[in-house]
């Protein structure tokens, strides 16, 4: 993930979680809003102490992170978006996490159609 797509400020954080929209599935939450700023896009990745401990964590950020990487050509332009990882994405192998992390992108119209 290249430095200027990452979302690190508070104040982003905050900005989107108030104002902006979300969806989910069982192990993510996406928030999503539109900014002219955000070109392509930016990603914040999100993981509370729920998940596990600070290595658990941290895998989950990269793995999330390396899958957006992935798929940054499908992605929606101009928008900032938070990606909460829920418990039970640590039990997903990569490929079943990218299919959700798809799905919850599909599901607020975040991918671009073909």
């Amino acid at each position: 993930m290249r430095r200027k797509l990452r979302l690190r400020n508070r104040e982003d954080f905050s900005r989107i979680y108030r104002g902006g929209k979300s969806f989910a599935n069982g192990q993510f939450v996406v928030y999503w809003s539109k900014q002219r700023i955000a070109d392509p896009f930016r990603l914040g990745v999100s993981t509370s102490k729920k998940i596990g401990n600070a290595v658990m964590r941290n895998r989950m950020r990269r793995m999330v992170k390396e899958i957006v990487r992935h798929q940054e050509q499908r992605i929606v332009p101009n928008t900032d978006l938070i990606l909460i990882v829920r418990k039970p994405a640590t039990t997903l192998a990569l490929k079943e996490m990218e299919k959700s992390i798809i799905h919850v992108l599909k599901k607020a119209g975040l991918i671009k159609q073909r």
